[in-house]
């Protein structure tokens, strides 16, 4: 984890506006989030927007409130938010043909405000399995 960003792909078989419409939108996130953490929106818009900022309601072994503000957005291709530990969740999307595209999604903690801290907890490793159990789920939610 040198480059201290991980990324996995998958194909989805689907347009990627589809993918990117569920993306963008923070109350259906619960509904595709791999790491089981994820238990709904409690604030921000119904469509998400560069600058945006939504708070989700979380448990990672106690509840918790967590307030991202989106960094990066370009419609229908990428979109990424991240929160106070500044480490950035990005989604790319590829479109393949009329009815495929490529989803990646990475877990950039390269300007985190505590990258040493994200790596003793082993966080990258954790991410990368809920990384793949994300892409996976929204493969399901197409197929």
């Amino acid at each position: 984890m040198k480059n201290r960003v991980i990324s996995e792909s998958i194909e989805v078989n689907t347009s990627a506006s589809n993918v990117f419409d569920l993306l963008a939108q923070p109350k259906k996130h619960s509904s595709f989030d791999g790491s089981n953490s994820v238990k709904g929106n409690i604030s921000g818009p119904d469509r998400l927007y560069l600058g945006a900022k939504f708070s989700m309601s979380m448990k990672l072994g106690i509840p918790y409130r967590i307030t991202n503000e989106v960094v990066e957005f370009e419609e229908g291709r990428i979109i990424a938010w991240r929160h106070w530990g500044h480490h950035i969740w990005r989604y790319e999307l590829l479109e393949l043909d009329a009815s495929r595209c490529r989803v990646t999604e990475t877990f950039d903690y390269r300007n985190a405000r505590s990258p040493k801290m994200l790596e003793l907890t082993k966080a990258p490793k954790t991410n990368q399995r809920s990384i793949i159990a994300t892409l996976n789920r929204i493969a399901k939610l197409y197929s």
